[in-house]
């Protein structure tokens, strides 16, 4: 397994706060699909992220969150 460090941006539909942040995961090394990576990032942050940020009776869904992954790289930190 290979630790991958990634920096991208978050933004809601309706929430008017962006997510700039980073995101650690690990895989077996390879290839890093954007696609499952944005949507593990929805699922294990942003979703968190504006559920917090947002008003108390808003439902958060993954489909009114955009990511934008700016670099990956692997990470040894």
């Amino acid at each position: 397994m290979t630790t991958y460090i990634a920096h991208f941006n978050a933004k809601h539909r309706t929430i008017p706060t962006e997510q700039n942040s980073i995101f650690i995961w690990q895989q077996e090394s390879g290839e890093i699909d954007i696609n499952l990576l944005e949507d593990k990032i929805k699922r294990e942050s942003s979703i968190h992220f504006y559920s917090l940020a947002g008003d108390e009776y808003l439902e958060v869904k993954q489909d009114d969150i955009d990511i934008f992954v700016y670099k990956t790289m692997p990470f040894s930190g």
